[in-house]
């Protein structure tokens, strides 16, 4: 959040609001908008919004997660996490990192997958497929933010196509609790750093229609058009969010691959 950001440059030159929103989508494809507040948005009516944690000597993007609903199983805890767009996979500590692993174990209808040492998986929860399997039922995981407004993680797995083996996609931490790019999938997420909150509605990163600048106009700050980074259109999806139940299908994607990280100086290091 501080001066030196890509947002904070384009915001005292008045070409941009002072913030900007980042989607990822599918296959690793997505989009980066600065001055994206969502307020011009006809359906910001349906994005979720909590408050950022404000801290001055630790200035990130730090939110408050107030419940945690793995499947069937709720619990009521308080933690605080930041999202990070430069984080690949999201890092739980106890007991947060406890609650949704063991609660998706319990959930799911697979066998563990027993690890060997010429298995190269991070994560502690994984589990067998059948050779064939394209498809899986997965518990669905939401997290209740500070405020009331429901986050469903869209895709909470990554698969190794190779050895047929789906692992849940959280990794545990003994320090910082990071909402990675993995939890972000599927959502346009709105950094808003004038009203110090954060926002998110479902979308494909591509149906959005958003203005481009011209070169040689300047705005004030607040109430410019968005200025958008914008990847090929492949997909006519819905943005329209929609409630999950206890599980979902979910399609089995043909290998295990890691994300580059998106770091520009957006990124909390």
């Amino acid at each position: 959040m501080s001066d030196v950001s890509v947002p904070s440059v384009l915001a005292k030159k008045g070409l941009t609001s002072n913030s900007f929103s980042m989607c990822f989508g599918e296959h690793g494809y997505g989009r980066i908008t600065f001055g994206d507040n969502n307020s011009n948005d006809n359906n910001s009516l349906d994005q979720g919004k909590t408050p950022f944690n404000i801290r001055p000597l630790h200035s990130t993007y730090n939110i408050t997660v107030t419940q945690i609903i793995v499947g069937g199983n709720v619990a009521d805890l308080e933690l605080n996490a930041i999202f990070d767009t430069g984080t690949s996979f999201t890092y739980l500590n106890n007991p947060a990192y406890k609650q949704i692993t063991q609660s998706f174990d319990s959930n799911i209808k697979l066998q563990r997958h027993s690890a060997s040492e010429s298995d190269d998986l991070p994560f502690e929860y994984c589990y067998e497929l059948s050779p064939n399997q394209t498809t899986v039922q997965v518990p669905t995981v939401n997290l209740t933010m500070k405020g009331g407004d429901n986050y469903y993680v869209m895709d909470p797995i990554v698969t190794d196509g190779n050895n047929n083996v789906l692992c849940l996609a959280v990794l545990k931490s003994n320090n910082l609790n990071i909402i990675g790019q993995n939890f972000m999938t599927g959502y346009r997420i709105v950094f808003d750093r004038e009203n110090m909150a954060l926002g998110w509605r479902e979308s494909n990163c591509y149906d959005d229609e958003l203005s481009s600048l011209p070169a040689n106009r300047s705005y004030a700050p607040g109430i410019s058009p968005a200025m958008a980074v914008n990847p090929e259109k492949t997909s006519n999806q819905s943005n329209n969010p929609e409630r999950l139940p206890s599980s979902h299908s979910l399609k089995i994607k043909p290998a295990f691959a890691f994300t580059v990280a998106i770091s520009l100086l957006l990124a909390i290091f």
